[in-house]
């Protein structure tokens, strides 16, 4: 671990940043139709549950790393084994993300650009910023966080002020009843974005003040949660279910409509401005545990000199991840579920804590 500390209004932010980053992008929850929404808030409600059990497991080791408090509980072999599992799975969420980027940038901006160009700049600068360190990562958070939120409140008042909203297009609510949205519920919102936050894991032990953990990451989930709820909703009451459903990237779809007094219009440019400070924060956090834990695991003194290899498997995975982006889609919101984010979301952390719980008691009888 490096010697620095981060307080807990950075985590707050940090962890805010992360939440939005790619979930900003993608049509969310779609499979609930006009109750898109209501998936998200079930989702955002049922997380914090498990929020609960990563905090949990914190509390315990609050001074290390998970990688190496995986090994206290379940031993060195299974210990180092599932610790190395989750570093590649941060590598593997990292690529998806930057591959989210590279597809936006190209289909908005520059469409004659090669995505491995486009996705080996961002990696470039991530590379930069993780080798300053994780309290650079949390300034960097503080100053673009202000600018984000301005841009997303005046893209709001912009889409109220158009005329462009819509409410029956999120009628009829709980068409088929509550069924199919406790279904995405469980199967899609749960996890992605908000129980990705099990990497955050990586960083409390880097928190000035551990007993303010838990506050700050049940209050960054619930407001991740409203944003993205809100964001859902704009959608639809805008572009109609369909339209909504059928869109690579709905809410900058959503803003290219915004027109006012003749003049104002195509602003598409600056929200993607405010979607790419998210997603460089959530590549940001997901590379800096992969390199912090890689470094971990296999005792190297220098984590640094990691970020550069350990890029460039990033940089490789989002271009080869998938054939197309519709693929890339299918497989993040439907494969990866089942195989990946359920058994590291919700099963491996509360065995952990179980097992951690069991030992604890043991040593205070002892």
């Amino acid at each position: 671990m490096e010697k620095a500390k981060i307080s807990a209004s950075q985590l707050f932010i940090l962890m805010v940043l992360f939440e939005l980053g790619s979930a900003l992008l993608v049509p969310l929850a779609m499979d609930a139709k006009q109750d898109a929404w209501l998936a998200i808030l079930l989702g955002m409600i049922g997380s914090l549950g498990l929020l609960l059990v990563y905090h949990k497991l914190y509390s315990y080791y609050p001074d290390l790393l998970p990688t190496e408090y995986v090994q206290k509980i379940m031993g060195k072999v299974i210990g180092k084994t599932l610790a190395f599992i989750y570093l590649l799975y941060f590598m593997y969420d990292a690529s998806r993300v930057l591959r989210d980027f590279g597809e936006m940038l190209l289909t908005f901006a520059y469409p004659d650009t090669p995505l491995f160009i486009a996705n080996a700049l961002l990696i470039l600068v991530i590379i930069y910023t993780i080798r300053q360190g994780i309290e650079v990562i949390a300034r960097s958070g503080e100053a673009l966080f202000i600018f984000m939120y301005i841009l997303a409140v005046a893209g709001f008042i912009l889409i109220v002020s158009s005329g462009l909203i819509d409410v029956t297009n999120l009628q009829p609510v709980l068409e088929e009843g509550m069924l199919p949205v406790l279904k995405v519920a469980l199967t899609q919102t749960l996890y992605f974005p908000f129980t990705e936050v099990v990497v955050f894991n990586m960083i409390l032990p880097y928190l000035n003040n551990p007993k303010k953990a838990k506050v700050t990451m049940l209050c960054a989930t619930g407001l991740s949660g409203i944003n993205l709820v809100i964001t859902m909703l704009i959608n639809i009451s805008v572009l109609g279910v369909d339209l909504t459903a059928r869109s690579q990237f709905p809410l900058l779809s959503t803003v290219q409509t915004i027109q006012v007094a003749d003049f104002l219009e195509r602003l598409d440019v600056f929200f993607m401005l405010a979607l790419v400070i998210g997603i460089f924060f959530k590549i940001s956090v997901l590379f800096y545990a992969a390199v912090i834990g890689t470094a971990n695991v296999f005792k190297i003194k220098s984590p640094s000199r990691l970020s550069y290899p350990l890029g460039l498997v990033v940089l490789f995975m989002s271009i080869t991840i998938a054939s197309n982006f519709q693929e890339h889609l299918h497989e993040g919101l439907k494969v990866a579920m089942f195989v990946l984010h359920i058994p590291l979301f919700a099963i491996i952390p509360p065995l952990l804590l179980l097992v951690a719980f069991l030992k604890n008691r043991e040593k205070q009888r002892g």
